[in-house]
């Protein structure tokens, strides 16, 4: 029999509908470190991106902030974030299920956030049984998405060749990053009225697609 495949899981988004929450923060934050931000951008233009890059997008509009001052600013934002997180996270819907469906295959999270936060993530959904410690931060291994690297490093660390390994990911940024490193792709496209799949990647409107999706892949 062949292995099942081994599935790379975002998780802001994908796993985990943290994004809105993640929005209204940054909006709250940037805002009033003087660098003006509205939670519908983040959801148009920065979904899945590194939050220096965004730091520095708006920087190139407003003025840089000095280290100290966004460095403050970080800290502010992933606590105020983390008390959001506890307090009113929930899995995207159908994911529980669909990782239920899923449990015969090898799987890990593969993230651009910080490790603490996908922990707190996966607690305070019930999610973190089916990873328990194959997370993956991008601020750990020194690489973000869109660099193929962050799912390559992954996919090395859980024992399997590229071609091996699905990525699920709801941003453009880690569908580009999976396309890239050679892997399988299901987009879960959340947003189809406003997001097109790329060439290559396998979309999917719901969680409760995904074993289906998997299993087609899988022949």
């Amino acid at each position: 029999m062949t292995a099942p495949l081994c599935l790379l899981f975002d998780s802001d988004g994908t796993l985990v509908d943290s994004e809105i929450l993640l929005a209204e923060v940054m909006a709250e934050i940037l805002s009033r470190h003087g660098l003006p931000f509205t939670a519908r951008q983040y959801m148009d233009d920065f979904r899945g991106v590194r939050f220096l890059s965004i730091v520095q997008a708006m920087e190139a509009r407003h003025g840089a902030l000095d280290d100290a001052r966004r460095q403050a600013m970080e800290d502010e934002m992933r606590a105020r974030m983390e008390a959001r997180m506890r307090a009113e996270l929930t899995a995207i819907d159908g994911m529980p299920a669909a990782l239920e469906a899923l449990a015969d295959h090898p799987r890990a999270v593969v993230s651009n956030g910080p490790e603490r936060k996908i922990r707190c993530a996966m607690e305070s959904t019930g999610l973190g049984h089916h990873f328990g410690d194959r997370l993956f931060s991008a601020y750990t291994l020194g690489v973000w998405k869109p660099d193929p690297a962050l799912y390559l490093k992954a996919a090395e660390a859980m024992g399997h060749a590229p071609e091996h390994c699905v990525v699920i990911d709801d941003a453009a940024v880690g569908v580009a990053a999976g396309l890239e490193a050679g892997m399988r792709v299901v987009h879960l496209n959340r947003f189809p009225e406003e997001e097109t799949t790329p060439e290559g990647a396998v979309s999917i409107g719901h969680a409760g697609e995904l074993p289906a999706a998997i299993a087609r892949l899988s022949r």
